[in-house]
């Protein structure tokens, strides 16, 4: 008895030494597989609009931010200390250039607090626009290339040559990815560029507060008028007034429209003033909350478009 419970003891000792042979510290078996931590591209944008973009071509292979909040006009801007950390850490920093975040040089000298180089860690998004220049001041540019969809195109493109550049192991996701936005964009537009054709030419006149949509205006053949022209100068003038009443009274426009980034008290005025209703809001600088309609590019291109076309139609 004595010597059968020896071995029984010696065969447990064994099989603990076993048990032991396999632990997690010396690295066989599959308890011991070391954790991989995924390293995402950081990217920053300057506005919720390319923020959107970023994140349609990106998906959840990056780490995004966006930094002027929705519904904040990112002419003028004061970095938070959020943005500063985000903007410190960036892979990539997206702006759109073009006039826009330079009402009190903001970008620029967050970029320096940042130390990022351009073209190496941030890039402008409108690098292969054909900019249209402001009416009041023929050597600034107008920033709101974006309402032509052709142009929110040639962003997306921009955006997904830099991040694959930076991320080449996910080069062909980001592609993937635009190809099937750009198609959206694509039809998107072009079944508004149909529609815009039978508005009759006496009402082809898209009376808004700032003057952001000449490329919109453009691209489906409208005239442009407003209050003002950008919002880094006087809303509502005396002057501005005067001169967008005389306008409007000697068109044949059925409706105004408003944008949702923008007082509109001055607009209400010029409602009152030649007796025309304002038809909707509209989205210029600014995407809307999430959750609202509006809460992407695609769709307040969307409602910018249906909205104007059902108005002028009247």
């Amino acid at each position: 008895m004595k010597n059968k419970l020896l071995l029984l003891a010696a065969v447990l000792f064994v099989g603990v030494l076993g048990g032991c042979g396999n632990s997690p510290d010396d690295g066989k078996g599959s308890a011991a597989a070391p954790e991989t931590t995924e390293t995402k591209l950081k990217v920053v944008s300057t506005n919720s609009i390319i923020g959107d973009m970023v994140e349609k071509i990106g998906g959840d292979l990056i780490d995004a931010h966006s930094i002027v909040p929705v519904g904040t006009d990112p002419h003028e801007y004061e970095p938070l200390p959020e943005d500063i950390r985000k903007a410190s850490e960036a892979d990539v920093v997206f702006y759109n250039g073009l006039n826009l975040e330079t009402g009190n040089g903001w970008f620029d000298k967050l970029m320096e607090t940042a130390g990022k180089a351009e073209d190496e860690d941030y890039f402008v998004v409108s690098k292969n626009v054909e900019p249209i220049y402001l009416t009041g001041n023929s050597s600034q540019q107008d920033p709101h290339a974006w309402l032509d969809i052709s142009n929110g195109i040639r962003y997306i493109s921009e955006i997904t040559r830099v991040m694959s550049e930076k991320d080449p192991e996910n080069k062909e996701i980001y592609i993937k990815n635009a190809d099937a936005y750009i198609a959206d964009l694509t039809e998107l537009d072009s079944e508004a560029k149909k529609e815009f054709a039978d508005i009759p030419e006496e009402k082809k006149l898209l009376v808004t507060s700032e003057g952001a949509f000449k490329y919109f205006s453009k691209a489906y053949e409208l005239q442009a008028a407003y209050i003002w022209e950008i919002n880094t100068e006087g809303q509502g003038t005396p002057d501005q007034m005067k001169q967008i009443i005389e306008k409007v009274r000697n068109s044949e426009v059925p409706v105004l429209f408003v944008e949702t980034s923008v007082d509109h008290r001055s607009m209400e005025r010029l409602s009152n003033e030649v007796d025309l209703p304002v038809y909707s809001n509209l989205f210029t600088d600014s995407i809307a909350k999430e959750g609202e309609y509006g809460d992407s590019y695609y769709d307040m291109m969307k409602w910018n478009l249906e909205k104007i076309h059902e108005g002028l139609s009247q």
